[in-house]
């Protein structure tokens, strides 16, 4: 009945009298909804989509639930192997506007967590989420991103980073007009200020905001919270709703006698000043302090400025550092000396003031309650000097709230014992009721992705209280992983190798800022690594079925 009744011919019936329909022709008329004798058809908008956040009672592949973005990893892996490349990015585009920089920058514990690692290695997730945001580049065109008609609200979005741009994303596509404030001279904050080229290069950056941009969203740039503007007078101006996404961007000085001395600095002015005001660090002598992301960033920067020795502080073990393994294990490579399990105690200085040594104690595991529990202690005397001409301090980033002030200079906000602006962790409203909030002005120092779904988060409340005036919250959010959906043994049809990446070696890379260590995925290395996904939550996992095997022999014929 259902295909007899679509006046679009989008519907024909599959090999098991199910239909199928084709998305291209629906145009959601719901026609085959209501005469469907089975109740297998259902039409739900894009809106609907855009709105909808992962429940406990959805089908969610591990993936899924891991990602703070909610991407449905399995269907576009899964448009990949059916060469629906256009499908598989726009299924990313519904959750996640920047497929380029996640896909370059983005942790992908996805990948960890992927059933495939039971049998042999987990899916290249993040891999192939880069692979469709540069066909997409490189193709010439851009996709078209549907927006819904315009609802007239007007939403102040203040901060152009990743938080900020996401949330302007989906207002826009909800059909508001969100206008971006940002302080800074161009868009991306901490994806471009942040990250060196080498991992995030500002073309692609530019090309995706780009993109962004325009779906019809204002900008409007070097304009500063709490100087040039207040969340008053915005309002005067007709805005309805406030996203705050000023990032956190002061590092905190360090605790130690010695950190006035010239040559402390920390990482957010060191990276902002790289290739600017730090042109050289030739003969310099660098010790950078932190174990995160932002510290491997730092020292490996400093190799590439030339740096005679560079060495990282850490008071932890590598298999505990916040940062990527993998970006430690090239730090190492390009010429970066560690010291773990190492406590900062002292920076001293010469006649001048300047940075002559950095002294600091080494530290050792102490077993403590349950068998592999242990904690750093220090070892008493241990204190040792090492040559420094530099101190990158790459410990934390935290906001600075006095935009926040109100005229008496009271922060008007409920703020954290963390010193982050607090709000409802599933609406992102903060104690002001039509102000919202996501980041790292929220979380602290954290991923891009989760700034990414947290300005989703927001984008979704700001909708429901402009257009109904509440925020409907469902009962059973997925928050944290099912336990049930883990499972303990998979077998696959065929075990096909994860896809192998190729990296520029070692004595090109840390010559230039602007080469890209990790390289590109052709087509076919693509369409063969989505062949090793289980489909996760779009199937029925079993095992005696070969999913991928004839699509796979036919790789391994055609060499």
């Amino acid at each position: 009945m259902c295909k007899k009744v679509c006046p679009f011919e989008a519907i024909h019936m599959g090999p098991d009298d199910l239909p199928i329909v084709n998305p291209n022709r629906c145009k959601g008329c719901g026609r085959c909804a209501d005469v469907c004798p089975r109740g297998v058809i259902s039409i739900v908008s894009m809106t609907a989509r855009l709105l909808h956040f992962n429940e406990e009672s959805d089908c969610l592949a591990p993936c899924v639930q891991r990602c703070p973005a909610q991407i449905n990893v399995p269907l576009y892996i899964r448009k990949i192997r059916e060469g629906d490349l256009a499908g598989a990015l726009l299924t990313i585009k519904e959750r996640n506007p920047f497929p380029l920089a996640c896909g370059r920058v983005c942790l992908h514990l996805c990948e960890n967590i992927c059933r495939r690692n039971i049998a042999d290695h987990g899916v290249a997730i993040n891999r192939l989420q880069r692979y469709l945001g540069e066909w997409e580049m490189n193709s010439g065109t851009r996709l078209p991103i549907t927006c819904v008609p315009d609802t007239g609200h007007k939403v102040a979005v203040i901060g152009g980073g990743p938080a900020g741009l996401s949330c302007a994303y989906f207002l826009r596509r909800l059909g508001h007009h969100p206008v971006i404030f940002e302080a800074m001279p161009k868009l991306g904050g901490m994806l471009r200020y942040g990250i060196p080229e080498y991992r995030m290069p500002n073309d692609i950056l530019d090309w995706e905001i780009d993109g962004i941009l325009k779906l019809g969203i204002e900008t409007k740039m070097g304009v500063k919270l709490g100087k040039d503007f207040d969340l008053k007078s915005l309002e005067d101006e007709g805005f309805e709703a406030f996203f705050l996404g000023i990032g956190a961007w002061t590092v905190p000085p360090l605790d130690i006698p010695g950190k006035e001395a010239n040559g402390v600095i920390g990482s957010v002015d060191f990276l902002t000043s790289v290739g600017i005001k730090i042109k050289t660090l030739a003969n310099q002598r660098v010790v950078v302090i932190g174990e995160s992301n932002t510290a491997m960033d730092c020292s490996r920067s400093s190799i590439r400025l030339g740096a005679k020795s560079v060495t990282v502080i850490c008071p932890c073990i590598k298999k505990d550092m916040s940062a990527n393994k993998k970006d430690v294990d090239r730090a190492m490579e390009e010429g970066v000396q560690f010291l773990f399990l190492t406590e900062h105690t002292r920076v001293t200085s010469d006649e001048s003031g300047s940075v002559t040594h950095l002294e600091y104690i080494r530290m050792e595991l102490e077993e403590i309650g349950k068998p592999g529990k242990s904690k750093a202690v220090l070892i008493p005397n241990s204190e040792t000097l090492i040559d420094a001409d530099m101190v990158v301090a790459a410990i934390d980033r935290k906001p600075d709230l006095s935009c926040l002030h109100d005229n008496e200079k009271k922060v008007i906000f409920e703020i954290t014992k963390e010193n982050n602006l607090a709000a409802d962790k599933d609406t992102m409203q903060t104690s002001v009721k039509n102000v919202f909030t996501a980041g790292d002005l929220h979380t602290g120092r954290a991923w891009v992705v989760m700034a990414v779904g947290g300005g989703r988060r927001a984008a979704r409340s700001i909708h429901y209280l402009l257009t109904q005036g509440s925020i409907p919250v469902p009962e059973n959010l997925q928050s944290k992983i099912i336990l049930e959906s883990i499972l303990k043994n998979v077998k696959v049809a065929d075990h096909i190798p994860r896809v192998q990446i190729s990296e520029v070696p070692v004595e090109m890379r840390i010559q230039s800022f602007t080469e890209e260590v990790k390289g590109s995925i052709s087509g076919e290395k693509a369409k063969l690594e989505a062949c090793r996904c289980l489909y996760c939550g779009l199937v029925c996992y079993d095992k005696e079925k070969e999913l991928v095997k004839p699509i796979y022999a036919g790789f391994r014929n055609s060499k």
